[in-house]
């Protein structure tokens, strides 16, 4: 019973949106697409350029990972 009811408040949910969007103007749904490609950037492209992948690079297993986590937390 609550799977049912949990599918039709997530289809409703997902049609008033996108009503909402088919009916937004145009400059509102150029500034929707401005806005996703920002987000877009700063967490896919940025994320790649600035924040490489540190444990994997400088520790071999996960034991000497989470050990080195640990002196981090710790200290």
């Amino acid at each position: 019973m609550e799977e049912v009811v949990k599918k039709s408040v997530f289809k409703r949910v997902w049609n008033f949106y996108w009503e909402g969007f088919r009916n937004m103007s145009k400059w509102g749904k150029s500034l929707w697409i401005i806005i996703l490609i920002k987000l877009f950037i700063f967490f896919v492209i940025i994320k790649f350029l600035f924040m490489p992948n540190f444990l994997n690079r400088n520790f071999n297993s996960d034991e000497e990972r989470s050990r080195h986590v640990m002196e981090e937390l710790t200290r």
